[in-house]
């Protein structure tokens, strides 16, 4: 029995031949099966939940398999390909390097390391001095955690608190597994840390939470404080936000985020920003929470850093990211020389190449659409969400119970139209495509995905 989340057999799809998609097979692709089965005999189950695609090459907005398939991408690789998929200048900087050779360096010094963090620096906000790199995004929420936890020593806490919100995701490791919420995936750790509080966060749908944002802030503070015999001035050292919850693309209300620096600042608490999903372009800003109009203390950010290989880091000023005396914070491969020049030929076309405009322009015609979209299906789909190119297109049914299987069908049902998008296993479904494509080609996805919504729902 395949462990899968779908089916693979192969069957008879439409034929697709537009500019920009191509499918030509069965899909899965019967020749394809062989390597989906060996992934299936030595791979853990918890790797085979997105469609069975396999991909051979990819370019720019496009994926490619090896028997003529293509698709446009709307994954970015899970929000990694910000500057696209096989970026030449992303790619030439990679040969470069390779040629050398210098593939790995631990933390002994390289010229494009200093090159790369000097870049990265002074594109930034001021408040950004200096950098620390990692290579997964799980290292960066980890390092927030411990910098608020120091920083909070260091001024005079009492306790070492850390407040996260209901709903979020900040990776796979122990402090960020106690950081993200879901109850039901930290079971396996048998105790929860008792200095670690989640907040609810204020949902679209939550009336209250939309009615007054700084209201709904302060009552769940109170709540917090009360429960939990609390002294913010003592016990409490930092806020983690995601910048937009991850699987749905929920934005807190700008009022909201105010009211919470300003508590922070009332009470020495550091604010640190999970960018893993919302960085490097993907929200029409440098950085998702610009569109807040506030100054985080730390940043964390991760998968669009590079749009290849990688890399995450966290940024803030000297006087916290100093805070870890020699050889405290980093990881084997912290500063890849790999790594880091990608992170620089990225930056490099973020900045300069146009991406962030095209992200911001086109952002805003994705969206009208999503949201006609949204008009044609109103029984189905509850909100649209999101900024810039990123949308998380959220489905329930009338009575707002979710509608699960509703997204799987149409995950899949693109995939047969040319279509790839994110499979949350949630009743969302995320779009982000690279921040390189152009309309007709954006458009020409979207309108696949509108005809794979309509084909499941029966319209």
């Amino acid at each position: 029995m395949s462990n899968w989340r779908f089916n693979l057999t192969p069957i008879d799809v439409p034929k697709v031949e537009t500019k920009y998609r191509k499918i030509t097979t069965k899909l899965p692709v019967p020749e394809s099966l062989e390597i989906l089965e060996t992934l299936d005999h030595f791979e853990a189950k918890t790797m085979l939940g997105q469609m069975p695609v396999v991909w051979d090459r990819a370019e720019g907005f496009q994926v490619h398999d090896a028997w003529g398939n293509t698709w446009i991408d709307f994954t970015s690789t899970i929000f990694v390909a910000n500057a696209g998929h096989g970026n030449p200048k992303i790619v030439n900087a990679l040969r470069e390097q390779l040629d050398k050779p210098l593939l790995h360096t631990y933390n002994f010094a390289s010229k494009i390391r200093a090159d790369y963090l000097r870049y990265l620096i002074e594109s930034t906000p001021p408040q950004f001095e200096k950098a620390c790199l990692f290579v997964a995004g799980t290292e960066a929420t980890e390092a927030a955690l411990r910098l608020m936890r120091m920083h909070g020593w260091k001024i005079g806490k009492k306790q070492p608190g850390v407040i996260a919100f209901e709903g979020c995701f900040h990776g796979e490791t122990l402090g960020a597994r106690m950081m993200s919420y879901n109850p039901k995936a930290k079971e396996w750790i048998g105790y929860h840390d008792p200095h670690i509080y989640h907040l609810p966060f204020p949902y679209p749908w939550r009336m209250d939470a939309i009615a007054d944002p700084r209201a709904y802030f302060r009552s769940g503070m109170s709540k917090l404080i009360k429960q939990n015999q609390l002294n913010p001035k003592e016990d409490l050292c930092g806020f983690i936000l995601e910048t937009y919850q991850g699987w749905g693309a929920a934005f807190y209300p700008e009022e909201f985020v105010h009211e919470l620096m300003d508590f922070a600042h009332e009470n020495g608490m550091l604010v640190a920003f999970d960018e893993m999903q919302s960085g490097f372009g993907r929200t029409g800003k440098l950085f998702g929470y610009m569109h807040y109009g506030v100054e985080p203390d730390l940043l964390c950010c991760g998968k669009g850093a590079s749009s290849s290989m990688p890399l995450s880091m966290i940024l803030g000023k000297q006087e916290i990211l100093d805070l870890p005396e020699f050889g405290e914070m980093y990881s084997t491969h912290s500063a890849n020389p790999l790594a880091c020049a990608a992170g620089l030929a990225n930056l490099h076309e973020l900045m300069e190449g146009g991406l962030l405009e095209n992200s911001r322009l086109l952002g805003d015609l994705f969206h009208s659409r999503l949201n006609l979209i949204k008009n044609h299906f109103p029984e189905q789909i509850r909100c649209v969400l999101g900024k810039g190119l990123v949308a998380a297109v959220h489905f329930v049914d009338q009575d707002g119970r979710p509608l699960v299987d509703l997204c799987n069908r149409i995950c899949l049902e693109a995939m047969r139209r040319g279509l790839l998008v994110v499979h949350t296993g949630r009743e969302s479904i995320k779009l982000a495509p690279p921040l390189c494509i152009n309309e007709e080609a954006l458009m020409e996805g979207l309108d696949a995905l509108e005809q794979a919504i309509a084909e499941c729902i029966g319209k």
